[in-house]
């Protein structure tokens, strides 16, 4: 297997389309920039889409080409781990609506401009459209498996309702099948963190040049907060100060979470769109996959030949383990086959992302034995 073929790097595809969208709007054309790692098996029987989280990119085992760091999720993917090129065709797209080479609001629109908010109002369920135009463009018909995290594990869900024939397993990880309304609401202080900055102009902010970093790093910072835990911050930060012996009775960074916060803003910036984070973040929100089957989420799933695994973490307290609890309550009324897991972590919502051997093991035992 030669190095191009197992690593297809940044890569985009510009396809004809039209995409229907939710909305009843239509894109056309609709680019999507993807990687892929490993080859596709003669039979086509090993492919396996990861879907990325809100912030998250297709750079899910390389380098990012902006910062720097190494793939999101390298501990899940790569030889001899989980997800293994050796063993898988993996594609990692960057969602509809983001800024990493897919079409979203920094995209060019027909007159030349970018879109900026004349982009239309996206849905997760429309982001699952766009990566099955990709997969048609690359030959997959049916994927192995569909793999994802927090917003992923959305996606992977919609797969699941929307394409049943197409997807075989589905690993369902801290994610839920609706948005809350403490989820809705700390989306909302994001939203309105970035639209009270001068500079965002109303979403025209890219000739400018000049974009509302300091609204969207606020924004970054609040959700930020919602991806730890209590535990976990006490753990690493307590209330220990930054570089100083007393506090400043001022408003610096007096404390190490203060510090850590606003670097989490700042680097934010760098590497995202602060229209994109309105779009994806309201996608999110208009997620509720009961509401189209009569307020029963079973019946999104009904008579699907689809196995699911569906993993929680303990401390993560923005999709807390009752969420899963009740997507594996509807898959079970449904007559799904579905393992469930709640696995020990103080990491939060996080916990995902970071090293988890118990999470490594329990997606490789589950890969393998659908296989």
């Amino acid at each position: 297997m030669s190095g191009d073929e197992r690593f297809g790097l940044d890569r985009r595809v510009r396809l004809a389309g039209p995409l229907t969208l939710d909305s009843g709007a239509q894109l056309a054309p609709v680019e999507i920039a993807y990687e892929t790692y490993g080859a596709l098996s003669a039979d086509g029987s090993n492919a396996i889409l990861i879907c990325h989280a809100l912030t998250g990119d297709q750079h899910v085992a390389s380098a990012h080409p902006i910062t720097g760091k190494p793939g999101w999720w390298v501990r899940m993917v790569g030889p001899g781990k989980p997800i293994d090129p050796e063993r898988h065709f993996i594609v990692c797209a960057n969602v509809l609506g983001s800024c990493m080479g897919s079409s979203g609001p920094a995209s060019l629109a027909p007159d030349g401009s970018p879109f900026a908010m004349r982009f239309p109002v996206i849905t997760i369920r429309d982001m699952v459209r766009a990566q099955a135009m990709l997969l048609d463009h690359l030959g997959v018909g049916t994927l192995a498996a569909v793999v994802g995290g927090s917003m992923g594990g959305m996606q992977a869900l919609e797969w699941a309702a929307t394409y049943p024939g197409r997807v075989r397993s589905a690993v369902v990880i801290a994610s839920a099948a609706r948005h809350s309304a403490q989820n809705i609401a700390f989306h909302e202080v994001g939203r309105q963190a970035i639209m009270a900055d001068p500079k965002w102009r109303g979403g025209d902010y890219y000739a400018a040049g000049d974009p509302p970093a300091a609204g969207l790093a606020v924004a970054r910072m609040a959700a930020h907060i919602t991806y730890l835990s209590e535990e976990g911050l006490t753990a690493k930060f307590g209330r220990r100060l930054q570089g100083r012996e007393a506090v400043s009775f001022g408003f610096d960074a007096d404390f190490q979470v203060e510090s850590y916060l606003r670097h989490q803003g700042i680097s934010f910036v760098e590497r995202f769109d602060a229209n994109s984070y309105l779009y994806i973040t309201r996608a999110m929100d208009y997620l509720d996959m009961a509401e189209a089957h009569g307020g029963q989420l079973a019946n999104a799933f009904r008579g699907t030949a689809t196995r699911f695994c569906v993993v929680s973490f303990t401390s993560d307290w923005l999709y807390p383990t009752a969420e899963s609890r009740r997507i594996v309550r509807a898959l079970n009324a449904a007559g799904a086959q579905v393992s469930f897991v709640e696995l020990e972590s103080p990491f939060g919502h996080d916990a995902f992302l970071l090293e988890a051997p118990e999470l490594n093991r329990v997606v490789d035992g589950f890969l393998r034995a659908v296989a």
